[in-house]
């Protein structure tokens, strides 16, 4: 009698997704937790009751109304100004050859990830009553000295100056992945120059205008930096507002409170970005969703008025001599704002060998007294090595966190995926200042405040997003069939991975690992208020001198982060795949 063939049980395959769950359990226990305690808190009153007195008091007093508006109407202003003009930026960008592009890329990340409170600050030297800028102005009989610092306009000119870079290369990913081969279609079926682009470019461009704006706003919100410093008490935001109630009155049910109107607005607006485009657009993917909504339409119409003003005033201009070739206005207008850019990241060089007591540009005599000052000061040297360690810690953690995670999400055939890729993007979504305020929450009750452990924690928190994308990218566009050609000739998983993928994704490793550490390195929010006032990392250093004395060390201190920015930069571009 024949042998009867048992049939062998079906092998269960566990989705990939599952290499996701350290991150994701990261993510849970350090900002899901926390901002979830502190919204409860301003629930509750002293005795631990339900209350609603803390939101009655919020909205009761006209102050705090006040800074809520002042908040929202700058970030309104500042992401106009970065969409009006990082959009001309990216589109500039991505017409230029791939080599151009990638050193002109260079200049335009490299303020990006200056740190925003030296940005400031030379703004500060620049539009002060005492700063060329009034010189130039006073020299041109415009009366005396000018003093532009203290007023809206300052405040919206340098936000909008360091969202730039994030806007511009936001948008950059999907203005690369149009063919303008339609375009130029669409000009030989008759349409005009200006009918082209705003019937055929700017649309396909959309998700990542959206996705930039959306960014930029979240940012600004949470953003206290270059109010602070260069506007008055009128522009007083909700940044200076939490650091008050934290720092110095400790006031949790009145932060909390504060931290869930930020909460609640940005995830409203992430919720309305989802319906219109998809979250998964943010990383620049394409979107998928439906082009006969409400939000496509309306759009539709405004792009019929704005094709229509651009052929009005090309017809003007065609009138004029010498703009008939419109195309060098592009390039000019686009070269004045790299040079804007980089204007005040490269100020700090002179200064900081000026001879002068007090900080001025242009410098006045030659002197290495101010970098003797920072290498001889424990103070500054301390900090220095505190945030080079912090910094190392933070990357190698964020960089071994995303890289298992992003080997899952690209993997997995799961709808879980869509979300594991959102609660990665969570710190980026989540203005900075209500992670801060959230950990120092936590920790508090855990004795992590003031410890190198807790602002190494923090920084690993925000930097994820950063290192988790650029990994993520590299699995998704990396060809699987090379393993399986690899496991098909005898190779052991070990040796695919060691001999195969090691190789192809090290570069992609790498160039995140170095934008993970540069995040840590210039981050001051968590450093803030983690720190406690007591572990000093080199951006709250600055940001102590800047309040306290304003010394000419701060130049030099500032020379020395852009020489670190500047080399670990270049060692990321360098890493990262063509």
């Amino acid at each position: 009698m024949a042998e009867r063939q048992i049939p062998s049980a079906r092998r269960f395959k566990l989705d990939p997704i599952w290499l996701a769950g350290p991150g994701i359990l990261y993510l849970i226990l350090l900002l899901i937790v926390p901002a979830a305690g502190l919204m409860f808190l301003s629930f509750r009153d002293a005795l631990g009751n339900l209350s609603f007195e803390t939101y009655r008091q919020m909205f009761g007093a006209g102050i705090y109304v006040q800074v809520l508006v002042n908040t929202f109407s700058v970030a309104i202003q500042t992401t106009i100004a970065c969409l009006l003009v990082g959009y001309p930026l990216a589109y500039w960008l991505a017409r230029m050859p791939e080599t151009r592009r990638r050193v002109v890329m260079w200049l335009v990340l490299l303020p990006f990830w200056m740190s925003a409170l030296l940005k400031n600050f030379a703004w500060m030297v620049l539009l002060s009553r005492r700063g060329v800028l009034s010189q130039i102005l006073t020299g041109l009989g415009m009366g005396g000295p000018v003093d532009l610092l203290y007023g809206r306009g300052v405040v919206v000119f340098a936000m909008a100056h360091t969202m730039l870079p994030l806007a511009a290369l936001t948008m950059l990913p999907t203005l690369l992945s149009i063919d303008f081969g339609l375009a130029r279609a669409a000009k030989t079926l008759g349409a005009s120059g200006g009918q082209a682009f705003w019937r055929v470019v700017f649309p396909l461009s959309m998700p990542g205008v959206a996705a930039a704006g959306l960014l930029v706003f979240i940012s600004s919100l949470g953003f206290f930096i270059t109010p602070a410093l260069l506007g008055s008490p009128r522009e007083t935001v909700i940044g200076q507002l939490l650091i008050t109630q934290v720092q110095q009155l400790l006031n949790w049910q009145l932060a909390g409170a504060i931290a869930v109107m930020l909460l609640v607005v940005t995830l409203a607006i992430c919720l309305v970005y989802d319906r219109a485009f998809g979250i998964s657009a943010v990383s620049g993917e394409r979107s998928d969703r439906n082009s006969n909504g409400m939000f496509a339409r309306l759009g539709r119409l405004l792009i019929a008025g704005l094709a229509w003003a651009t052929d009005l005033l090309a017809a003007v201009f065609d009138k004029v001599p010498g703009f008939r070739r419109r195309d060098w206005l592009l390039t000019a207008f686009c070269v004045a704002v790299m040079v804007m850019l980089l204007v005040p990241v490269l100020i700090f060089v002179p200064m900081a060998f000026g001879s002068s007591s007090f900080l001025e540009f242009p410098p006045r005599g030659y002197s290495l007294r101010w970098f003797e000052t920072y290498w001889s000061s424990p103070n500054w040297t301390g900090a220095t090595m505190r945030s080079f360690a912090i910094a190392i810690v933070s990357a190698l953690l964020a960089s071994a966190i995303s890289s298992i995670a992003a080997f899952g999400v690209a993997r997995s055939t799961s709808r879980v995926g869509n979300l594991a890729f959102l609660l990665f993007m969570l710190p980026m979504i989540i203005p900075n200042i209500v992670i801060a305020v959230a950990l120092f929450y936590l920790f508090a009750q855990i004795g992590l405040v003031a410890t190198d452990a807790g602002i190494a924690l923090g920084h690993t928190l925000t930097a994820l997003p950063v290192v988790f994308v650029i990994i993520l990218t590299t699995f998704k566009s990396y060809d699987w069939r090379l393993d399986h050609a690899a496991a098909t000739l005898g190779a052991t998983k070990t040796d695919t991975i060691r001999k195969v993928t090691w190789p192809i994704i090290k570069g992609s490793v790498v160039a995140a690992f170095l934008f993970g550490f540069l995040h840590s390195f210039e981050e001051l929010t968590i450093a803030l208020f983690v720190g406690g006032g007591v572990r000093q990392t080199l951006p709250k250093q600055m940001w102590d001198d800047v309040l306290l004395q304003v010394s000419p060390t701060l130049a030099a201190a500032s020379v020395i982060i852009l020489a670190v920015v500047t080399i670990v930069f270049v060692a990321a571009e360098r890493a990262r795949p063509r």
